[in-house]
């Protein structure tokens, strides 16, 4: 599929947020912010756009045990990589979502099941907001987009749409793009992955066909109840998404102004 100017086979959803407007007219600045999944999937003709891209900071969301069981990154050039994990094992979303992934037994995962797939991803984006380990990731991961030293900046997890949709959510918020903008790109992964998603479901449902086809669907797609579940957590604990950024976040005045500076035209 083609996405903006470029196309990256091995990694359909991956998107450059430029061109995006903000509230007072500015756009985000192209080739600065680049979202995708991990990148170990990618061809030999992408490497020759992500060798066009140049990314100078790779920010990488999963944690060891993710990294272990996926094929590495596949880079170009030397780009600074950075471990950002945002995951934590004892939260039972994450072991749950992770079974249904993987295919392991839903043993011990009873409550998680009953309330569904759905329910578990909603919960997983309120910890975005709440956890601890999410916010220390997600407010260095905007730290470094500051830097012009680090920009072109890529950012990834593993399927590029939760961990890397809502740290896209937090920079996109904080340069200003409105939340109808926000939510729009948040919402492409579904158009752009329609091939892989149906693919990765009919993998998942071989492998354990007592599953309800729903719960693929729900763990496998980006839904606008999920992305409302985050937007709550922010509401309910700091007010407003601007006390988030600063409170939860850390992000000063002088934080936002260096974001606006280095990534929008």
């Amino acid at each position: 599929m083609t996405v903006g100017s470029w196309t990256l086979t091995g990694a359909p959803n991956a998107r450059d947020l430029g061109g995006l407007p903000t509230r007072d007219g500015r756009r985000v600045r192209p080739g600065r912010l680049i979202r995708t999944p991990a990148l170990g999937r990618l061809t030999e003709a992408d490497l020759t756009v992500l060798g066009r891209l140049a990314p100078a900071c790779v920010v990488d969301l999963r944690d060891d045990s993710e990294t272990a069981s996926a094929p590495p990154n596949r880079l170009v050039g030397d780009p600074s990589l950075v471990r950002l994990p945002v995951l934590d094992p004892a939260h039972p979303g994450f072991g749950y979502l992770s079974a249904v992934l993987l295919g392991h037994d839903l043993t011990g995962h009873d409550e998680a099941a009953r309330r569904g797939a759905a329910a578990a991803m909603a919960e997983l984006y309120r910890w975005f907001v709440s956890g601890a380990v999410a916010r220390e990731g997600f407010a260095r991961a905007v730290r470094l987009a500051a830097d012009p030293v680090n920009l072109p900046l890529l950012f990834h997890c593993s399927a590029g749409k939760d961990r890397t949709g809502w740290l896209a959510v937090v920079l996109l918020t904080a340069l200003g793009v409105d939340e109808e903008t926000v939510r729009a790109d948040y919402l492409r992964h579904n158009a752009l992955t329609v091939e892989l998603r149906g693919e990765a479901s009919a993998a998942m449902l071989r492998r354990r066909p007592e599953l309800d086809p729903e719960t693929v669907r729900a763990v496998l797609e980006v839904r606008p109840e999920y992305l409302d579940a985050g937007f709550d957590e922010v509401r309910r604990r700091h007010g407003s998404f601007d006390a988030y950024l600063a409170d939860g976040l850390g992000v000063t005045p002088q934080l936002r102004a260096a974001l606006r500076t280095h990534l929008l035209d």
